[in-house]
């Protein structure tokens, strides 16, 4: 197969919340295909069946469009190569795992969970690194036939090189070598069934025709595994381009305890989604002569790889709230007052408020003092108010960090899940009713006359609810 069309892919995992990260390696990968005249593609890479939730797949494709990046093939249009869910692949993965056996390059492994933990506790007491022994590399085919006559569940694993190295070219990065010593045997299709990540993107890049493997440089030290997959095949690779990574303030790597990286908090929060591309575009890229604005369009018009910067980007809320600025000020009347209205007032978040607020004003100029805290991002407090009598701040803080951590997994957002959630948390921590709710309002409205906790919570969302349990520590300073 020779790669005479640019196709591209992303394989969004749908285990939580669309993630900014996903958006900004979606830019790349569309821009590229774009540049190009070829096709942008969408994969669901949903193999880790239990974390998968169908509810978040649904907010990662909502979200993409969101932003205004349309792909040509993917799980809700179609395609000449689908289908585009990683699950109802399974047949064609296994098949291809099996060649892999039969071919010598990869084999059944039968070790049970316990001997595998029991060899990663020996390993850490003799201070080496954890890694899979290899025990059934050398299994005979009769002891083989053996295990799978007595039922014995097992993996597949690929059969890694142990000595020399692995070397593969990158389109910004050049050429990478990693010692193959570094890298165990990798389970390539699990005892369920369902193929991992190196498998399923490999035997799928290659089916669906993928040119370019555009995605984050944590990929970096899992290429040659896949490189490898591909030579065991005997197909052709592909060309690898490793973004860098989206970084903290403090240079780590961005996340939700550091910073906001829900796609759908920044639609939310009143972020426009050209303002987000564009700051995502800034991140990895430079259009050179000094621009910092520029639109989707015109990215696709200058866009080279070759012109990545490899320095790790720091996701900056006070340059993206500046350039978003920018954009407003750019707009015309009638845009501004859509973003106003579509954003932030829209009809239905006004009806779901009306039962909440009706009987608390007298009149409509009430309105917005004594509800601002529903479009609000963080909000401010009198500590002495929060922390109630024999709490510390420190209390107040850990109950917070802990209640987010809780709702990360509460995807119906709604009065009986909610309240089922916050009523299981307080248990578990011991506080009391009175101590515990209060405190939570507070936190999430600021004010002690807010209409009732559970459904206000249901109207501030998951994104800002989220948002303000971990902005606490900031703002208690």
């Amino acid at each position: 197969m020779s790669f005479d069309r640019v196709r591209v892919r992303i394989a969004p995992s749908p285990t939580g919340d669309p993630h900014v990260g996903t958006a900004y390696v979606a830019l790349f990968n569309y821009v590229f295909a774009r540049k190009h005249g070829g096709d942008f593609i969408i994969r669901i890479e949903d193999t880790d069946q239990t974390r998968y939730r169908g509810s978040s797949e649904d907010m990662i494709l909502r979200s993409l469009k969101w932003l205004g990046l349309s792909w040509d093939e993917g799980p809700d249009v179609g395609g000449a190569y689908g289908p585009y869910r990683q699950s109802e692949r399974r047949e064609i993965h296994a098949k291809y795992a099996m060649q892999l056996v039969e071919s010598g390059h990869a084999y059944r492994c039968f070790c049970t969970p316990a001997r595998l933990e029991v060899m990663r506790q020996e390993q850490k007491a003799a201070g080496k690194t954890t890694g899979y022994d290899r025990h059934c590399r050398g299994l005979s085919q009769t002891e083989t036939a053996a295990h799978l006559t007595a039922g014995d569940t097992f993996v597949v694993r690929l059969k890694m090189p142990t000595e020399g190295k692995t070397v593969f070219q990158d389109y910004v990065r050049g050429a990478i070598e990693i010692d193959n010593g570094r890298i165990d045997d990798q389970v390539l299709l699990k005892s369920d069934g369902y193929p991992t990540y190196h498998l399923a993107n490999v035997v799928d890049d290659h089916l669906m025709k993928i040119s370019h493997v555009m995605r984050a440089e944590e990929w970096i030290t899992s290429t040659p595994k896949h490189v490898l997959l591909y030579q065991a095949f005997g197909w052709e690779v592909p060309t690898f381009c490793h973004l860098p990574l989206l970084r903290n303030p403090d240079r780590s790597k961005i996340s939700k305890r550091k910073n906001p990286t829900s796609l759908r908090y920044y639609e939310r929060s009143g972020i426009l989604p050209h303002t987000l591309l564009n700051f995502l575009g800034l991140m990895g890229w430079s259009f050179g002569d000094n621009v910092e604005i520029f639109s989707v369009a015109e990215m696709i018009e200058r866009f080279d790889p070759k012109h990545i910067h490899l320095g790790g980007p720091i996701f900056d809320q006070s340059k993206l709230n500046w350039l978003n600025n920018q954009y407003l000020q750019k707009s015309t009347d009638d845009e501004f007052v859509s973003y106003i209205r579509d954003q932030m007032f829209s009809p239905e978040i006004l009806k779901l408020l009306k039962p909440l607020v009706c009987e608390r004003i007298d009149r409509m100029e009430q309105f917005v003092d004594k509800n601002a805290f529903f479009f609000n991002g963080a909000l401010t407090y009198d500590q002495a108010t929060l922390v109630p009598k024999e709490k510390t701040v420190a209390d107040v803080i850990s109950v917070a960090g802990a209640l987010a951590d809780v709702l990360d997994d509460v995807y119906d957002w709604d009065g009986e899940h909610l309240k089922a959630a916050l009523d299981t948390h307080r248990e578990a921590i011991g506080w009391k009713p009175k101590d515990y709710f209060m405190t939570l309002r507070l936190i999430l409205t600021g004010r002690k006359d807010s209409p009732p906790l559970i459904e206000s919570i249901v109207v501030i969302g998951r994104e800002v609810t989220r948002f303000r349990l971990r902005s606490l520590p900031q703002l208690l300073k």
